[in-house]
């Protein structure tokens, strides 16, 4: 995981804990969760409107091209 071995994620952990302590622990982690489902849900949102505004492209050349036929 990320290059490190246990041991040194161990003591990334350890010195985590050392500097915001035991009690700040769950509160950074909830802030920390909240922030990656917000970012997943933006790039959802984001993904799904570049998606839709290709459908809508596609579908005015079709409409354009059954015009000029017709």
């Amino acid at each position: 995981m990320f290059g490190m071995g246990p041991w040194e994620l161990l003591i990334v952990f350890l010195v985590i804990l050392l500097l915001f302590g035991a009690k700040r622990l769950p509160d950074i982690a909830q802030g920390l969760g909240k922030g990656i489902r917000e970012f997943k849900s933006a790039m959802k949102d984001t993904t799904d409107e570049i998606k839709g505004s290709v459908n809508d492209l596609d579908t005015d050349k079709k409409d354009d091209k059954k015009e000029n036929n017709n």
